[in-house]
């Protein structure tokens, strides 16, 4: 299509200004900068990209000389805030990625793990413009082979060209950009409705009464989280099986020590008194940190969604480019994972508490024990697995033995009796423990064998019982060899499950949580 703005122009057909010209020479040489790829002009590098643009400058800049009106760009008003900043007033503004946008037509569209396509009309208004950019091209590349080597093309075929590339171009990066705005609309809807939610809960749970309607709006809600992780949460696992059981464990536990949501919203702000609760609640049931993770983590997640809901349309429709969105969901996937396992399985979190418990007095009975803990040495983290398996050896039965068979299901079958005893190399390992306190009892008058095998597992080595007489000596060596393999297939046979286990163990050693889920943290980020 060519438009009456042509008569607009001051000279002839045939002849061209000086400006005009240099217009021109720009025009080919950096139509001849360009990189070529199958003889597209390729932007997939910088250099080709900035050649590229460079080239789109010059053919912007050559229309503005030749005097050719831009084709009316009035739909841009409808563009959301993003792009009205990208294409701010009706001037042509070519960009690279359109024009890459109307060769890729037929390409997929990828974001938050769905699939979109332009419609066929804006396939017929890419392939309009790849005709057009087609058209300039021939014709400079035509004019760069002529004979002498500088031969400019005709002014008024020039015009005509760079007219129906205008027309063409507007009409993609109108049909291009609508398409990408509302498939952004539908790709944000995620992160909407979970605000939307959040702010029906926020409306309701204020009631005396945890009503049915609180307990619907709050399971939603963790659903919605669970979907925003499953596609943003790139730096773990992107789980979506993180359900509202969880929080409803969490809460029980809390609850049976006066605790609820508020008092973590409290102490996670800097309020004393309630960090002070929750500090008396964890000394008294060490597993009580892990529920004020889990519910700590979802509150702080509930206050992002209303930070979030002033500025949406700040939100990146990918929604993993969103810096504070994924801090924020790491923080609740981590929380959550270690709720799923060890406060919503009740046994458990009866064997941590109950091992932990154990620990204090073993960090007693050995001082070095208790610094490796506060300092997370490395050290720790080969002694916590011998620690382990003497407890479990102390006390083979509930809760203990549930968790040592949890960590080494290989070992013992679900549908198995309780008890460790029916591993026959656990049975043995249990009778040569009894042994060896019975000989420590009768051969060196030790009034607490269990202490004096805890001082040589965090010791980790024979120093601290050089004092036995030999025979006795000897079999508590053996006994702690034996002890040191099943503590490496503690660490190696599940080793993720092990890492978690011990996180979970110095955490309620040390009596409290090191996140810090709703500490003010400066400036907002989305």
């Amino acid at each position: 299509m060519i438009r009456t703005g042509w008569s607009r122009l001051t000279t002839g057909w045939g002849t061209t200004t000086s400006a005009e010209s240099a217009a021109i020479d720009q025009l080919l040489n950096t139509h001849r900068a360009l990189l070529l790829d199958g003889g597209r002009a390729e932007v997939g590098s910088e250099a080709g990209y900035s050649a590229c643009a460079i080239f789109l400058s010059s053919v912007e800049t050559a229309a503005k000389t030749f005097g050719l009106e831009a084709a009316p760009r009035g739909y841009r008003k409808k563009f959301s805030a993003n792009y009205r900043a990208l294409f701010p007033d009706d001037a042509r503004h070519y960009r690279v990625d359109v024009l890459e946008a109307s060769a890729d037509q037929h390409s997929a569209i990828w974001v938050n793990g769905d699939k979109f396509e332009l419609s066929p009309e804006a396939i017929c208004h890419a392939e309009a413009l790849q005709k057009a950019w087609s058209d300039l091209t021939q014709l400079l590349d035509a004019s760069a082979a002529a004979p002498d080597g500088s031969r400019h093309p005709g002014r008024s075929e020039l015009c005509a060209v760079l007219d129906s590339l205008d027309v063409a171009w507007a009409g993609f990066e109108h049909k291009y950009i609508a398409e990408l705005i509302e498939i952004e609309e539908q790709a944000r809807r995620l992160i909407i409705k979970a605000v939307e939610l959040e702010a029906k809960l926020a409306t309701v749970e204020d009631a005396p009464q945890k009503g049915k309607e609180t307990v619907d709006l709050q399971r939603a809600l963790v659903q919605g989280i669970a979907h925003l992780n499953s596609v943003a949460n790139f730096r773990r696992k992107e789980r979506d099986d993180l359900g509202f059981d969880i929080l409803e464990s969490a809460s029980e536990v809390l609850s049976k020590f006066g605790l609820s949501s508020k008092d973590i919203v409290a102490a996670g702000e800097g309020k004393g008194f309630a960090a002070a609760a929750i500090q008396d609640a964890v000394s008294r049931s060490a597993g009580v940190s892990m529920a004020v993770d889990v519910v700590g983590s979802f509150e702080a997640m509930r206050r992002y969604l209303r930070e979030v809901k002033k500025c949406l349309e700040r939100v990146d429709p990918h929604l993993c480019n969103n810096v504070g969105l994924v801090a924020r969901l790491v923080d609740w996937e981590e929380s959550w994972e270690i709720g799923a396992r060890y406060v919503r399985q009740r046994s458990l979190f009866e064997a941590n508490n109950d091992i932990v418990a154990e620990f204090r007095i073993a960090q007693n009975l050995a001082p070095a024990f208790t610094t490796m803990c506060t300092d997370c040495d490395v050290e720790l983290f080969l002694v916590l697995p011998r620690m382990v398996i003497l407890c479990c050896l102390e006390k083979p039965l509930e809760p203990r033995a549930g968790l040592l068979r949890s960590l080494l299901p290989h070992r013992f079958p679900e549908n198995a009796n309780n008890g460790l005893e029916q591993d026959p190399e656990m049975a043995a390992l249990l009778a040569q423990f009894k042994q060896v306190i019975q000989l420590l009892v009768s051969e060196d008058r030790d009034s607490a064998p269990h202490a004096t095998l805890v001082r040589r597992a965090v010791a980790g080595t024979a120093d601290e019982v050089r004092h036995l007489p030999q025979p006795v000596l000897d079999r508590v060596e053996h006994l702690m060899r034996d002890v040191e393999k099943w503590s490496l297939e503690l660490q190696r046979k599940n080793a993720e499950d092990w890492n978690q286990c011990s996180s979970v163990l110095v955490q309620c050693m040390n009596g409290s949580s090191q996140k810090q889920h709703l500490l003010p943290s400066g400036k907002f980020q989305v």
